[in-house]
């Protein structure tokens, strides 16, 4: 809510001058006034605050002013953030525009502030050390603004809290990693938004000391990642470990000497729950992984997507599923940690899960279903262990009632529960549905409503779009879980435009991220003939069969007709990636802040825009009317196929600066069940897998009619 303090009465102070001044002098002087009230739109902060009242003038105090800060409570200055970091402390009140304490309330909330700004001096005053930080945070993001306008600070009042306590973000480095300094970075970024906690699936990216043959060549070390856990709490950050377990146990089952522990020996994905030597192993990699996340409160063991049999030991799935959990809930209570528990399992195996994810299910429906198969869950209630989060995730129907019928059944029975929405799910190249900020902000106005003390943004690693592309859905989770359902979803995205990059920049011209959604979507299965089928096109059995057809040299226009729906969608899209590409080339003359992200931005562009032009050309050669036409249609083909080894140079060259694009030549691959594409080559092909298919079937299809040069194949696909 943004309130503004109005000391005067405009409409009479205007007709005042009218009265008692020539009308030039008048206009002269209402125009300076109206130019010294702080208007509140130049100041965006991500996430909002609580309440903020600016006051009807700006302050005396430009951003160099601020050099010196004196300490209250002779507490110290938090880490600091540009401009704010070259901020001193000093002993001294008289000289310091800035006086901050801690002064602790008796019934203040964690994490809580209040910033004021007057004529002449800034004081804060912060509940404790995690508010003081936060204070200097959203300090830092005003004097930004006003630095960047020129202009000096405002006047305003601000009390700030969070919405939600626990607010964490899900880092999944299963597939792949990046680079250690992107770590250290990236909680620079996390910190400035207000999250304060991180989940780590962190899987074989830890080099395990107690069974070293799970962790990659690739993995950090123990150390590594508690050098990264220590920089992080320094700045309210506590990154808890997520191990699998029960079942996405590939990465440990794969190995030859645990598959004696696999539930079923032919697959390398769920562990047997009744056999002892299952707890010694996953109790061992947790040991691991708490060494090096030593600050984190939690540890959460996965357990979603599994069934198992006991081999065949005749227990229920659900009887074996909770068998499994209490035995880590209680090896998590022996060394002070809570455990985290994807909860979909235990509703699945107890015919919950359908009222959960249909939207259109009547009320009176989900409440029949559920009076029908609760007691499926309440035979086993005493066995559910109360040192356990259970997770309730949804990614796309949150706002179902059968959803949060399920959340209320785990807190009317006394057990914690947490919701879990996604800003990354399995699309490919880049988030969709707008960083789905619609979800985030139902998740975490429902987590807020019914009281509960954490949510988690998920951002799967499956089919591993940059990690700097996850950054909008980010800011949104911390706008809605710390500021709130304050602003709505064009209001979001306008301060993430300001803050991301500059304030010249939050207009609706720059919102080019919208404008890749729909060209990125048809990109997709644009060169596959089944929907869905670019996921798992190593795993067919002849995947280049499902790659789509060519025109066919003697039923000219034929290929153009079997093809009209997508072609006819490509040339639109085309139309809104030729405006986004424009748009970002006005972006980067006028040198915005975080330039990298701009750049891997365009990359995606580039190879969204090169799979359509290609078509278009194959579309040109199929509908030429000429021989002429038809040998320019060749041509242009064949410098279609030379060019892709430049346009995935330079993609490569881009993501590469943050990320390890390459799996070691040791590592081995398991046997994928969910299909994700990150993890079916060892090297970036699987990034390019539909477009290095479809250029060598391009180049064989030519060169068997003699049109092209012969040379050899493009591809040689790394399995």
């Amino acid at each position: 809510m943004i309130q503004m303090k109005k000391s005067l009465n405009r409409k009479n102070f205007i007709i005042n001058f009218f009265m008692k001044c020539g009308l030039l002098t008048s206009l002269i002087i209402v125009f300076a006034c109206s130019k010294a009230i702080p208007k509140s739109e130049s100041f965006q902060l991500l996430p909002s605050s609580s309440k903020i009242y600016f006051d009807s003038s700006y302050s005396f105090l430009k951003p160099n002013d601020l050099e010196l800060a004196y300490s209250l409570s002779g507490d110290s200055l938090p880490i600091l953030y540009s401009p704010l970091n070259k901020l001193k402390q000093s002993s001294n009140s008289l000289k310091a525009k800035l006086h901050f304490g801690i002064s602790p309330k008796k019934n203040g909330k964690p994490e809580s502030y209040q910033l004021q700004i007057s004529d002449k001096k800034i004081t804060i005053n912060a509940q404790d050390k995690a508010g003081l930080f936060y204070a200097f945070v959203t300090l830092s993001q005003l004097t930004e603004d006003a630095l960047e306008q020129k202009i000096s600070l405002p006047k305003l009042d601000i009390i700030d809290e969070p919405k939600i306590a626990f607010r964490s973000i899900h880092i999944d480095v299963k597939h792949h990693r990046e680079k250690e300094f992107y770590y250290y970075k990236l909680m620079d970024h996390l910190a400035q938004l207000k999250i304060n906690g991180i989940i780590l699936e962190i899987e074989d990216k830890l080099k395990y000391i107690r069974r070293p043959e799970v962790g990659s060549e690739d993995a950090l070390s123990i150390e590594q990642w508690k050098a990264i856990s220590e920089y992080a709490i320094k700045r309210n950050i506590t990154i808890s470990p997520l191990v699998q377990g029960l079942g996405h146990a590939s990465y440990i089952l794969k190995h030859e000497i645990n598959k004696n522990l696999r539930d079923d020996p032919k697959s390398d994905w769920a562990f047997n729950p009744l056999d002892p030597k299952t707890y010694q192993l996953q109790f061992d990699l947790y040991l691991d992984a708490m060494e090096a996340t030593p600050y984190g409160k939690y540890l959460h063991v996965g357990g979603d997507e599994v069934q198992t049999t006991g081999k065949n030991s005749g227990k229920s799935a659900l009887e074996l599923n909770l068998i499994w959990l209490n035995k880590v809930s209680a090896f998590a209570e022996k060394h002070n940690k809570t455990i985290i528990f994807w909860d979909d399992m235990l509703l699945k195996q107890a015919d919950l899960m359908e009222p959960i994810y249909d939207l259109n299910m009547s009320l009176e429906k989900v409440d029949s279903i559920w009076k029908a198969n609760e007691p499926k869950l309440n035979a086993f209630i005493e066995s559910f262990p109360k040192n356990c989060v259970y997770m309730r995730w949804n990614y796309q129907k949150a706002e179902s009632y059968g959803n949060g019928k399920a959340m209320d059944w785990f807190s009317n029975n006394g057990l914690k529960v947490m919701g879990a929405t996604a800003g990354q799910t399995r699309w490919d190249l880049m988030p969709q549905k707008e960083s789905n900020i619609d979800q985030i902000r139902i998740f975490a106005e429902q987590s807020i409503n019914r009281n509960y003390n954490g949510l988690l943004l998920t951002l799967w690693d499956d089919n591993s779009p940059h990690f700097e592309l996850f950054k909008r859905g980010i800011a949104a989770f911390a706008e809605y879980t710390w500021g709130g359902i304050q602003r709505d979803k064009s209001e979001f995205k306008l301060a993430f435009r300001h803050r991301t990059f500059g304030v010249n920049f939050k207009s609706e011209k720059y919102a080019f991220i919208d404008a890749l959604d729909s060209p990125v979507g048809l990109w997709t299965n644009i060169l596959i003939e089944e929907e869905g089928a670019r996921q798992s096109l190593v795993h067919r059995e002849d995947p280049r069969d499902h790659i789509i057809d060519l025109p066919d040299f003697s039923n000219k226009g034929a290929w153009s007709k079997k093809y009209s729906v997508r072609l006819r969608e490509l040339t639109n899209q085309l139309e809104s990636l030729n405006e986004v590409q424009n748009t970002l080339r006005q972006i980067k003359t006028k040198k915005p802040q975080n330039m990298y992200l701009i750049e891997i931005y365009e990359q995606v562009g580039i190879l969204v825009k090169y799979n359509f032009n290609i078509l278009n050309t194959l579309k040109a050669f199929d509908n030429a009317q000429s021989k002429e036409e038809e040998k320019r249609a060749i041509k242009e083909i064949n410098v279609f196929i030379k060019k892709f080894k430049t346009l995935r140079q330079k993609f490569e060259s881009v993501y590469s600066k943050t990320r390890i694009l390459n799996k070691p030549k040791s590592y081995i691959l398991d046997q994928d069940h969910h299909e994700h594409p990150a993890n079916q080559t060892q090297n970036f092909d699987w990034q390019f897998i539909a477009e290095l298919m479809f250029l060598e079937k391009v180049e064989n299809h030519f060169q068997n009619e003699r049109t092209i040069d012969q040379k050899k194949p493009i591809i040689p696909i790394d399995k």
